[in-house]
């Protein structure tokens, strides 16, 4: 047992970095979290999401990122999720709290969900990876710095990026770079000191004349997110009006 007790803003944050996987935005920021309820050392977090028929798999990879974020925490001892006002909420809060795959608590399934997961994982990483190469061309990268950049080139410490390379030294705000780092590390992008930061649609590091092409892809992935996003918004303020106003 722990000899700590989380608050309900200890709760939040926990699972700040769990995120839609279509929008890749916080579930925190998207004001899906219904209901933190804390008994010493137990946490009940409940979800509602802007719809009742958002897609089961999404329902369930931020259920049980949740409740993952939330077990991590050394302050929790037992954690319950509860998915709310939705289609399949019984078969999600069922199979999330009792340690079912997928697969297992949805009968129909065909597979699990990490043939999606990766999907939507290899769109987040280029939505974010075009934010941080705009980030570094407007500080005055070439294309071919850019293709040529690994990870022991950068440093971010204080909310900046430092970028030491071949002679070229520039610092600029680290947010759109931790942001692609953290997607990028999760999905084994540029893990390593040596590896090379940025790559294409299909993991391989970019070439020069490849950046151009990626930033286009990346637009487009960009662009349909937040297209959707605003969708979502829409339906979820309409749907919960007491939690968009939070």
């Amino acid at each position: 047992m722990s000899t700590q007790t989380p608050d309900a803003a200890a709760v939040r944050e926990a699972v700040r970095s769990v995120t839609d996987p279509e929008l890749d935005r916080s579930i925190v920021e998207l004001d899906y979290l219904a209901e933190v309820a804390v008994d010493d050392g137990d946490v009940t977090l409940a979800l509602v999401l802007p719809t009742a028929w958002c897609s089961p798999a999404f329902a369930w990879m931020m259920a049980t990122d949740a409740r993952d974020a939330l077990r991590d925490h050394p302050a929790t001892d037992a954690v319950r999720i509860e998915l709310r006002d939705h289609m399949h909420a019984e078969e999600v809060t069922t199979g999330v709290n009792e340690g079912l795959s997928f697969a297992e608590a949805f009968d129909t399934a065909d597979g699990d969900v990490a043939g999606t997961r990766a999907e939507l994982d290899r769109k987040a990483r280029l939505a974010r990876q075009r934010d941080a190469v705009d980030a570094l061309r407007d500080a005055g990268l070439s294309d071919a710095q850019v293709a040529a950049l690994k990870r022991d080139d950068l440093t971010l410490e204080d909310g900046r990026a430092t970028v030491a390379l071949d002679g070229f030294y520039v610092t600029l705000d680290a947010d759109p770079l931790e942001r692609y780092l953290e997607k990028a590390t999760a999905v084994g992008v540029g893990v390593e000191p040596g590896d090379r930061v940025f790559a294409d649609r299909d993991g391989d590091s970019l070439t020069p004349e490849g950046v151009e092409e990626a930033q286009k892809a990346a637009r487009l992935a960009r662009t349909n997110m937040g297209g959707q996003g605003g969708v979502c918004e829409s339906l979820h303020a309409a749907r919960n009006p007491e939690l968009a106003g939070d």
